[in-house]
């Protein structure tokens, strides 16, 4: 357990870097330059001895010039001609010229390579980034699910997607590469498809955004509250920050695509990716806490949970404006050793995403801070980058949060519970830290530094530039005479073929220190209230915050009287500690009158009365673990009123622990209208020909996309409810 002593001890540790060696935490990591361009670097991890690299970078620093080499020859030990993964084709490899995943992942992942090739190795292996990317797009291969091609979502929680909906992120990596033809037509086609597929599935269109868990956190014990260890539907049905700017992007993207095509659906695609910025802007922007929430409820409940990669992909993908990122990244916690990828951190739990440094995140931080001009942070970042990979003689997954260690013993707290050597996303950070985050090279090719001065004694001692070589790229920086300011950035760029030499100036930005006086905890999560009906109230017994259909109510100790209604009322719980930091919600518990159906389908109902109603199963799914799989049951019920259209409302049904309830669905009715109610397929991931490779349910032995049904449940809504 992270102490008080400890934290305070860890916040009075002041980073000791210099030219080639390190001090931290009692631990050196120091390098030795060799005249051939190789280094040996000896620290905690022992000595590794780096080759010569293709790139270069020419500093007063051989521990950042040769960790830059290191991260080069981690990226080639990740470069491969096959690979292989437990979970397909029985672990036997399988042919592909590109990269796994790190030394102790052998296959190559959605999420992982696209945001690998977002950070630079687009840059420094174009094939092989292509290669990959390619590797996970996949056609269908059930003839009765419409034809496409999709990136997929790896194995995920409650059995893929629709509860993971992340592999949107394949955009990020693909834009980068449009420059072959072929591949440019296949990421054409697979975006138009995949992001129909999504508007169909996931899109809500009373809040304006996409359902679905986390980018990359997909521990949920680690984010989401305890009790969607067992329950994943929670996660399926609420919309989370860093998966819709992942859609803002794409969208984007399809947009500019479609204008170079001259395809009608540009203007479609741009309104969409506009008012889905301004969705984000509204459901996650938190003004009392001045940043943008990690996730929040299915019905908008504001959640208590923030995370960096999100954050700084609002950022990077200008959804948030100037105030609000600066905002953000101001009120986000900072450690000695580096920023947490979430807060507040969960005292129950090991370390992993939990109390961590994540590389590849920082990498994104880094990015962050140099739009906003924050010297500090863009310092802050590099270092925890640097130090990290020289002390570990490697760029790992993640580190504890203030150890920067590969491993504190804590008892079942103990972690970070999973780490590897040469992580691709960490690799990629690092190569992006050194092009971007100090030569300045943009994506676009442009050189636009935006250098800190405290890193001037380390990057130029005594020297008047510094330079990085690229293949068929080179970049100088020319320090200025004058340090009379906070931050370098360009005051003539002059260019000659492929090098570009960009001489500084220092200016002055407004100081935004870092924040070190973050409560580290969030209070453990509340039960859930109980709720009685008295009469003509609903008494709620409990003792916190309660929020009714996601909206804050006030305070409760004890017992509360509210009105009675024949519509759902859904309530929840949060504690408030003495910090002001509030829990992760309660589980919620929804009261009203509601009609059960069970037999054959279709099914039969009257409707008591005229509005909207929500609707959900009873079911088990138990094709798969509750942690991993592709065979999420997804079907739509079709809804066919007397007196209305025929509608159709989406019904999720994820691996579960026993018999549990399935997202809902909504659709309206008349008074006294007779409606029928029958189920339609969906999608689901083993529909995908790849996942043919897969061992597990819906695999090698076909698509598989049901469940064990028992009840229909319907309940009328409030009027004024805003999602279903």
């Amino acid at each position: 357990m992270l102490t008080v002593a400890l934290l305070a001890t860890a916040l009075a540790t002041t980073p000791s870097i210099h030219a080639d060696y390190l001090d931290w935490h009692s631990q050196r990591a120091a390098i030795t330059a060799n005249a051939d361009g190789s280094y040996v670097l000896n620290g905690p991890a022992g000595e590794r001895r780096i080759p010569a690299s293709t790139a270069t970078a020419q500093t007063a620093s051989p521990l950042f010039d040769g960790l830059f080499a290191m991260a080069q020859d981690d990226l080639k030990r990740d470069s491969v001609t096959s690979i292989k993964d437990g979970a397909f084709d029985n672990d036997r490899p399988m042919p592909c010229h590109c990269f796994e995943t790190g030394a102790s992942w052998h296959y190559v992942w959605t999420r992982d390579l696209s945001y690998s090739v977002d950070l630079g190795l687009w840059r420094f292996d174009p094939a092989r980034s292509r290669n990959g990317l390619e590797f996970k797009l996949s056609g269908v291969r059930d003839k009765n699910a419409p034809a496409g091609l999709y990136p997929m979502q790896d194995t995920g929680s409650g059995g893929s997607w629709p509860i993971s909906t992340d592999r949107i992120v394949w955009f990020l990596g693909a834009r980068h590469l449009l420059n072959d033809r072929a591949f440019a037509d296949k990421t054409w086609q697979a975006l138009n498809d995949t992001l129909a597929q999504d508007r169909r599935y996931i899109f809500d269109p009373a809040m304006g955004l996409y359902r679905g868990e986390t980018s990359f956190l997909d521990w949920r014990q680690q984010t989401y509250p305890e009790w969607a260890a067992s329950d994943v539907t929670f996660i399926g049905h609420s919309f989370a920050l860093s998966t819709n700017v992942l859609h803002y992007d794409a969208l984007r993207l399809a947009a500019r695509l479609a204008t170079q095509r001259h395809d009608p659906r540009a203007a479609t695609y741009a309104a969409q990716a506009a008012a889905l910025k301004q969705a984000i802007n509204t459901h996650f922007w938190r003004a009392d806490r001045g940043m943008y929430m990690s996730y929040i409820g299915g019905n908008g409940m504001p959640v208590e949970a923030y995370d960096l990669l999100g954050l700084s992909l609002a950022i990077t993908s200008g959804v948030a404006d100037e105030a609000r990122a600066r905002s953000s990244l101001t009120h986000y916690p900072a450690w000695p050793a580096g920023s947490p990828v979430i807060w507040p951190e969960r005292a129950d739990q090991p370390i992993y995403h939990n109390r961590a440094i994540w590389p590849f995140v920082s990498a994104y931080a880094l990015r962050a801070a140099r739009i906003t001009q924050q010297p500090e942070l863009i310092a802050h970042e590099l270092h925890s980058l640097l130090r990290g990979a020289a002390l570990a003689g490697s760029n790992m997954e993640n580190f504890d949060l203030v150890t920067q260690s590969t491993h504190v013993d804590d008892g079942k707290l103990s972690g970070p519970v999973v780490d590897s050597k040469r992580q691709l996303w960490s690799v990629a950070g690092y190569l992006d830290m050194v092009s971007e985050g100090v030569f300045g090279l943009e994506d676009n090719g442009e050189v636009k530094p935006e250098l800190p001065v405290s890193l001037v004694p380390l990057l130029f001692g005594t020297h008047g530039r510094i330079s990085l070589k690229l293949p068929g790229r080179s970049i100088t920086l020319v320090r200025p005479a004058a340090l009379d300011g906070n931050l370098l950035v360009a005051d003539r760029t002059t260019q000659d073929g492929q090098h570009t030499t960009v001489t500084l100036k220092a200016i002055h930005v407004a100081s935004s220190p870092l924040r070190t006086d973050a409560p580290t905890y969030a209070p453990p999560t509340p039960a859930a209230p109980v709720v009685v009906r008295d009469g003509t109230h609903w008494q709620v017994h409990g003792d916190g915050v309660l929020y009714v259909n996601g909206h804050r109510h006030g305070t409760i100790h004890g017992q509360l009287a509210l009105p009675w209604s024949p519509a759902q009322q859904c309530f929840n719980l949060t504690h408030v500690g003495k910090d002001g930091v509030a829990s992760l919600p309660s589980p919620t518990i929804c009261v009203g009158d509601t009609a059960s159906i069970s037999g054959t389908w279709p099914r039969t109902w009257t409707a008591p009365s005229t509005g909207r109603f929500r609707a959900w199963l009873d079911y088990s799914n138990h094709h798969g673990s509750i942690e991993t799989g592709v065979t999420a049951a997804v079907k739509w019920l079709h809804v066919s009123c007397a007196g209305s259209a025929p509608q159709d409302t989406l019904l999720v049904m994820p691996h579960s622990v026993g018999q549990q309830a399935s997202t809902p669905g909504s659709f309206t009715a008349q008074a006294g209208a007779h409606c029928t109610f029958a189920l339609k397929q969906g999608f689901n991931m083993s529909d995908l020909a790849h996942f043919a490779h897969y061992t597990g349910a819906g695999g090698s032995a076909g698509p598989l996309n049901e469940a064990d049904y028992d009840a229909l449940h319907i309940v009328a809504l409030p009027k004024d409810a805003a999602t279903p």
